[in-house]
């Protein structure tokens, strides 16, 4: 089976529908990837076919679980999952971060060769990066563990946003370590077309204020 056909089949088997077109900029997507990793290390996997399961499937099944408007990738690295949900979803603004200046350099000429009007490359540490925008989903497919990860980035989440953390088995004892104030609204499994495995999406979220009880009279 050939690339085209392998993800044709894993959007059907992940319920996604997606023009040829955006079909066709995945795979240049991950054309792109291949072609850079020859010189930069940009992810371990080689194979095409690898890639179409391990990347371009493994990123958008998060997508029907996503309600953001603007979306944070931080650690993005060759920017799984923010290009592949950008593509996915042409109204989105994504800003894939990532603090290695290569991986950046990669991103950079990735947004222009295919067209990426609304994603915006960042070569920042995160939990120093600034921004007067802040966001409804932020998204980790490999940074840290889920504590640190809330703890680095929560100066960066609009009010009522949720950090959406991608996972293998299921986080138990990630979640026991959350910083106060924070809980998970849902850990949901998912299944990835050609990946052997657990995957599961966390969510997690502020908690919200106790309902004060009302005066006696």
């Amino acid at each position: 089976m050939n690339t085209a056909d392998q993800l044709k089949r894993g959007l059907i088997a992940l319920g996604l529908t997606l023009p040829d077109d955006t079909q066709r900029r995945l795979l240049a997507y991950i054309a792109l990837i291949e072609k850079w990793n020859r010189v930069y290390n940009l992810t371990a996997i080689r194979e095409p076919e690898k890639m179409v399961s391990h990347h371009l499937l493994d990123s958008l099944a998060v997508a029907p679980h996503l309600h953001a408007k603007r979306l944070l990738d931080v650690g993005s690295g060759a920017g799984l999952p923010g290009i592949p949900l950008a593509l996915a979803n042409p109204e989105l603004h994504v800003t894939v971060l990532d603090s290695n200046h290569k991986k950046a350099a990669f991103l950079n000429q990735a947004v222009i060769e295919l067209g990426l009007d609304k994603v915006e490359v960042c070569a920042e540490r995160v939990e120093t990066w600034q921004t007067q925008d802040r966001f409804d989903v932020i998204i980790s497919r490999a940074f840290s563990d889920m504590g640190e990860f809330v703890r680095v980035t929560q100066h960066l989440l609009a009010p009522g946003g949720l950090f959406a953390a991608m996972k293998g088995l299921h986080p138990y004892e990630e979640i026991d370590k959350l910083p106060p104030g924070f809980k998970v609204r849902q850990v949901l499994p998912l299944a990835i077309p050609g990946l052997d495995g657990a995957r599961h999406l966390a969510l997690i979220g502020k908690e919200e204020p106790a309902a004060s009880l009302p005066e006696s009279i």
